[in-house]
Parts: structure tokens; C-alpha cells; sequence
């Protein structure tokens, strides 16, 4: 991870929480059922988006459990994987709120690299068993994430889409942050209040008027 979340959260990794959660995720690997992200992007939230770089945070749940889905980013898929579809509703809100061509790829490195912390609450996940490694560890880990950014930093717009980021979001100083909320952009939800909701422009402003730099949220093919 960046430097800067190393000097903000690295004493957790040292918890003997963290230190059963890895003997957890080394039994996996020694079993042969292993874990998605794959071990060098496990952290890639915090390696691309830098504490100080900081100016959204789009909260997600934990990765994709499909094969070469996860990349350690919520909501995104490496070049060349089908985007799935809480991604394609985002893709879809996002054009109908600021008229962006709707993205070919699913890749949402870009959107990291400009100041997006896409941060899942459980950073890893089994093969094909979705939420299997809730309550393992992880979330104590990035609920200090969180309330680390939200006690140096201000001005930042969190976007919490349905109602587990919601609750996650407690630990958001509202004095000092802008939170967002709205519906799970998933198929089973989207239509009840993610279409609409209008939260990229809406993030845009937020930051504007906090003297704070718009986020660019074009991606490519």
C-alpha cells in the first residue's frame, strides 16, 4: 500500500486480529481453495489512491468471487472481463448524469489514480462463496481505514449505495464530510433509487464548492 495509509493504519497490521487473519488466508492458499484478489492486489485500493488524494470514497462490500473478476477495487474488473451488472447500472447512472459515454471496459483504475478510494469492507473472498470471508478480520481493518480519513482529511464526498456502506458509514464524521446515499446499484435494487440518484455530478459539486478539484470521471475503451 501507499506510504500514507502505511503511516496511518500499518499499526493494525500488527493486531493479533490481523495476524489470525493471516494464518486464515494462509490456510486457504495451503488447502488449495485460495482467495480473490490474488495477494499483490489485495491492497490496491490503498496503493492507488494515496491518503492525501483522497476526494471520494465509493464503498463496496467485498471482491468479486468470479475467476479474474477481483482486482482489489470496488466495483471494478481488469480489462477484458465482462462487466457485471451493478458495474453496468453504475456505467449507466453515470451517463444519464453527466451525458459520459458509457465506458467498454470495466477497469476503474483511472478513477483510482484520480482520487476515487474504491474501498471494499472485506478485502478478500473464496472462489465462487460470496461474503465467505465476512468476519474473518477485515472489517475492523478498514473501518480504521475509514475513520483515519475521515479524522485527518476534510471535504470528502462518500458515496454509500445501499445499506450495508450505510451502516458502514457511521464512522464518517458528517461535520467534516459529504455522505451520499443511496440504493445498491445491483440489478435488485438499482431501480429503487441508485437510477437518479445523480451522485457523480452531485460529488462534483460538493467538491467544488469545497475548493477541492472536480473528480474526471471519463474512463476509456
Amino acid at each position: 500500500m501507499d506510504p500514507s495509509w502505511l503511516e496511518a493504519v500499518g499499526d493494525e497490521l500488527e493486531t493479533p486480529g490481523m495476524q489470525s487473519l493471516r494464518g486464515f488466508l494462509r490456510a486457504e492458499v495451503e488447502a488449495r481453495r485460495g482467495f480473490y484478489p490474488p495477494a499483490p492486489l489485495v491492497f490496491n485500493a490503498l496503493r492507488l489512491t494515496p491518503l492525501p488524494s483522497v476526494r471520494v470514497v465509493i464503498l463496496g462490500q467485498d471482491p468479486y468471487h468470479g475467476l479474474g473478476q477481483a482486482m482489489g477495487l470496488s466495483f471494478s474488473v481488469p480489462p477484458g472481463i465482462a462487466q457485471p451488472p451493478s458495474l453496468r447500472n453504475i456505467f449507466g447512472e453515470l451517463s444519464s448524469d453527466l451525458g459520459l459515454t458509457r465506458p467498454t471496459t470495466g477497469d476503474l483504475t483511472p478513477w483510482a489514480e484520480r482520487g476515487v478510494l474504491l474501498l471494499n469492507s472485506v478485502l478478500t473472498v473464496a472462489p465462487r462463496s460470496p461474503a465467505s470471508h465476512a468476519g474473518k478480520g477485515w472489517e475492523r481493518f478498514t473501518d480504521r481505514v475509514i475513520a483515519e480519513l475521515s479524522a485527518r482529511r476534510e471535504g470528502i464526498v462518500f458515496l454509500l449505495w445501499g445499506r450495508y456502506a450505510q451502516q458502514k458509514g457511521s464512522i464518517v464524521d458528517t461535520t467534516r464530510h459529504h455522505v451520499l446515499t443511496g440504493a445498491h446499484p445491483s440489478p435488485f435494487s438499482a431501480n429503487n433509487g441508485f437510477f437518479g440518484c445523480r451522485h457523480f455530478s452531485r460529488a462534483n459539486a460538493l467538491l467544488a464548492a469545497g475548493g477541492l478539484l472536480e473528480i474526471d470521471w471519463q474512463l476509456g475503451s
